[in-house]
């Protein structure tokens, strides 16, 4: 009898122990998206403090996940329970205990409504004709460019198929190969072989902006007019945009949506692809949008048409911004180097000029060169 009463303390400690045992999600990077209830996911809401005896993130909402560039976690939240403890453990060595607490008090996440600013940004100048040089693309015949397409061994990622073929397969590579993180900081050397060898050897992931410049470099090794587009919300002074890729398709004779960092493409209701222009002007007039099914982030997380495009996108595509020349190595800054870049802006946008700027960085030598047009025409010039 003694013996069965020893035996049922134990199983009740033990039991009690793994009741109590912590769920535990991973993460190389300290920075954490968040999803509460059914709002779309907040980029980079949360940093993780490993430093903190106990995390808390507050919180209102029934159903709350933690996106990092690892892993996710969800909870139910009941406020009669009040508070979830998890562990997150960066890259791992060091663990951060992480609360999810109720407050009915906590602010509501309800997102901003993003589509009413851009409805107020419908209006361009067609008739704008000031002086923009034109855009240009550098041959698939340069070394640099002849090296991407050799050492990446990019004629058999592409495959045999026609451009749209090569184009997506491209795509999907770079997408799966390179991990984004949001919150990195760019290496110095800017182009497709560093930056894929800078994430081999550290086990790191890139920015957005550094994906679309690996896959404009691949593109443009094969022969397929690319360029990356910034895309930018309405104020000059954000903490967040997004760069995505427009690709000429010559077979359809137009630019296409291309995203690396969401595996994304955009096609109207009848299937077919549309561009960025494309995009802007059917959100702004509410016509049928369609994202690709598959659309998804670093793997963990798939995407939808109401968070990537009503919403996220939304607040991006205010005005848009490339460099006049795409070519390799753009943003590898080196003292006495000059970058060109067109800005595409809506009549209602906050600075309207000069239509010409011509500064230096004094840090790295660099000068910039920036033109503004209100002329979508002039801003998607076919290539030549």
């Amino acid at each position: 009898m003694k013996r069965s009463l020893v035996f049922l303390a134990l199983l009740s400690v033990s039991t009690a122990y793994a009741q109590n045992k912590l769920k535990v999600i991973k993460a190389s990077s300290t920075s954490v998206d968040i999803k509460d209830d059914q709002y779309p996911i907040r980029k980079n809401a949360w940093t993780i403090v490993p430093e903190e005896k106990l995390d808390v993130y507050a919180t209102s909402a029934k159903k709350v996940t933690f996106y990092t560039d690892l892993e996710s976690i969800s909870f139910n939240v009941d406020p009669k329970v009040g508070q979830y403890d998890f562990l997150i453990v960066v890259n791992g060595k060091d663990t951060a205990r992480t609360q999810i607490r109720y407050d009915a008090k906590a602010p509501s996440r309800k997102p901003v409504v993003y589509l009413d600013t851009l409805k107020n940004a419908a209006k361009y100048n067609f008739s704008d004709q000031r002086e923009i040089p034109n855009f240009t693309y550098q041959s698939m015949n340069d070394p640099n460019l002849v090296r991407i397409r050799k050492d990446l061994k990019l004629d058999s990622i592409a495959g045999k198929g026609n451009e749209l073929s090569k184009v997506f397969n491209l795509l999907h590579w770079v997408h799966n190969l390179i991990r984004h993180d949001g919150s990195s900081n760019n290496p110095t050397l800017k182009n497709a072989i560093e930056l894929i060898k800078v994430c081999k050897e550290q086990n790191r992931g890139v920015n957005c902006r550094m994906l679309a410049t690996v896959l404009n470099e691949c593109y443009l090794s094969l022969g397929i007019s690319s360029r990356y587009i910034t895309c930018m919300p309405k104020e000059t002074n954000f903490d967040d945009c997004h760069v995505i890729n427009m690709v000429y398709i010559k077979d359809l004779k137009k630019w296409i949506w291309i995203d690396p960092t969401f595996d994304a493409y955009v096609m109207d209701d009848k299937g077919n692809l549309l561009g960025l222009q494309e995009v802007r002007e059917r959100l702004i007039k509410g016509m049928p949008l369609v994202l690709n099914a598959d659309a998804n982030w670093n793997r963990t997380s798939l995407q939808t048409k109401e968070y990537y495009l009503q919403n996220y996108m939304a607040k991006n595509l205010y005005r848009l911004e490339t460099p006049l020349i795409s070519q390799y190595d753009t943003e590898t800054w080196k003292k006495g180097k000059a970058v060109e870049y067109v800005e595409l802006l809506p009549l209602d946008g906050i600075v309207q000029g000069p239509q010409k700027k011509e500064s230096t960085n004094q840090n790295t030598g660099v000068t910039f060169i920036n033109y503004k047009t209100n002329n979508p025409n002039l801003f998607w010039t076919t290539p030549k």
